[in-house]
């Protein structure tokens, strides 16, 4: 019995490495990015479920939008931001914070998981690999010095909404389709202008941190109310665009102006009820949820479902 002590205390100690690698990666995060990347599918395909043929590649290419982007850029961010993680409670199950993880550990599974993203994206297609290096480009800017996009008001924005509402559903069309010729780009547009509202308030969770730590955040150089009009400003266009492409029978189908209509001012109210400048993430995740539906209903339209 004693010589199985070894080999499990070996076990057990490479599965809390691998769930602090996996924590690093934050897994609630991976479906934000693969949620965008199936409506990209779904535009190029109009199927609710592609074809079986293409199941494998676009399931590699999941695995990269998730999993693999994720921990890349997640893990750069950790290890440049850690000074001012160690003020912000919100961060404090950090692997970084406590040690699970070191400091050079966290950039060496960037690079990894960088690496790993790029060869593996190759399995899916050229054009999507670009898409991936250039995310990889994106997320590393917004973390590592000089350029260092995060301390830059307005580029720290720009950077996530696009990578959210541009790139994910452009990486699921490039998946199923290389020829972006045929993109709705109104469509990425209306996802761009609602990620930045739904952005806009995650920067006021970390403000004091932020502040403390010299970041030059949006919320910081703007304040946080000004920070949150301009993030329901955003929320009201996205909204707004919505309606008026479905009015014009543009990508959104004109059977759904109806429920665009009530679903616009539904969506204002809930942003002004559970996003402000004292919110946490959970206000975030229900705003979000509740824009699921029309999301969810135009799926089952634009696929010719209902």
């Amino acid at each position: 019995m004693t010589t199985l002590v070894g080999p499990r205390a070996e076990v057990r100690g490479l599965g809390r490495r691998l769930l602090d690698v996996v924590a690093v990666g934050r897994p609630a995060f991976w479906v934000v990015s693969v949620v965008p990347y199936y409506v990209g599918i779904l535009l190029a395909t109009r199927r609710l479920v592609p074809e079986p043929a293409d199941w494998p590649r676009l399931a590699i290419g999941a695995v990269v939008m998730g999993p693999l982007l994720w921990l890349a850029v997640l893990a750069i961010n950790d290890a440049y931001d850690l000074p001012g993680d160690l003020l912000n409670p919100r961060k404090s199950k950090s692997p970084l914070l406590d040690g699970r993880v070191t400091l050079e550990q966290a950039k060496r599974l960037a690079v990894v998981a960088g690496l790993a993203s790029i060869a593996v994206s190759l399995l899916v297609g050229t054009v999507f690999t670009l898409g991936v290096v250039f995310a990889l480009v994106l997320g590393w800017a917004y973390s590592v010095p000089p350029v260092r996009l995060k301390t830059r008001a307005g580029f720290d924005v720009a950077a996530n909404s696009l990578a959210l509402g541009t790139f994910g559903p452009l990486a699921g069309w490039a998946a199923v389709d290389p020829d972006l010729s045929g993109f709705p780009w109104l469509m990425a547009l209306q996802g761009t202008l609602a990620a930045i509202g739904l952005y806009l308030p995650t920067t006021l969770a970390d403000l004091t941190a932020d502040r403390a730590a010299g970041y030059r955040t949006i919320a910081v150089r703007l304040g946080a109310r000004a920070t949150y009009r301009l993030g329901f400003a955003f929320w009201i266009a996205a909204a707004g665009l919505s309606v008026v492409l479905a009015a014009l029978d543009t990508v959104i189908p004109r059977s759904m102006l109806p429920l665009e209509i009530v679903m616009v001012p539904v969506l204002v109210a809930a942003y002004r009820r559970f996003i402000g400048p004292g919110m946490t993430f959970k206000g975030v995740v229900i705003l979000a949820s509740l824009f699921l539906l029309p999301c969810a209903t135009f799926a089952l339209t634009y696929t010719g479902v209902l």
